[in-house]
């Protein structure tokens, strides 16, 4: 039986935020569980478990020890990462306003032409999602993607959470 492999040796190729990637964690005492969280992480970190890895390949998959987990960590969200995410952690200094692609007046949600006065970008959706419930009670769609580039983003929201 093979070891399993480094992720950190994969450096930033290793796919931790692909859909398809499976997770488990395996306690000191040999349980074993599956999925991504902030206990798990935790565990790790104080040595209790460990965390790998199944990264389904064309052919075969391939299991991964979870070796740099700072780099997990960024890379699922559980610690900020500024450079993977495009968001400074501060309060958006943001103008939006409805896009023109809305054809539904009425419908739960609604596509917002988000421009950044303060220099962020939108590279991770489900980062932005959680600034903006945070910052704003935002409920921005992270089941669809969003397109823009530079300072100005298109996003799906929900119609009411722009009013609060």
């Amino acid at each position: 039986m093979s070891k399993p492999r480094s992720a950190a040796a994969a450096g930033k190729d290793f796919p931790y935020d692909l859909p398809t990637t499976c997770f488990i964690e395996v306690s000191n005492d040999g349980s074993v569980s599956q999925g991504i969280d902030v206990q798990a992480y935790e565990r790790a970190v104080a040595g209790t478990s460990r965390l790998f890895a199944v990264w389904p390949g064309t052919y075969s998959s391939d299991l991964f020890a979870i070796d740099d987990l700072d780099a997990y960590a960024r890379a699922v969200g559980i610690i900020h990462d500024q450079e993977r995410t495009g968001l400074t952690e501060h309060e958006h200094q943001i103008r939006w306003q409805p896009a023109d692609l809305d054809s539904n007046g009425h419908g739960a949600y609604i596509y917002v032409v988000v421009h950044f006065e303060c220099g962020c970008a939108i590279r991770d959706l489900r980062a932005f999602a959680d600034q903006m419930r945070a910052q704003r009670g935002w409920d921005v769609a992270t089941s669809s993607g969003w397109s823009g580039s530079g300072d100005r983003f298109t996003v799906r929201v929900r119609r009411r959470s722009l009013s609060a």
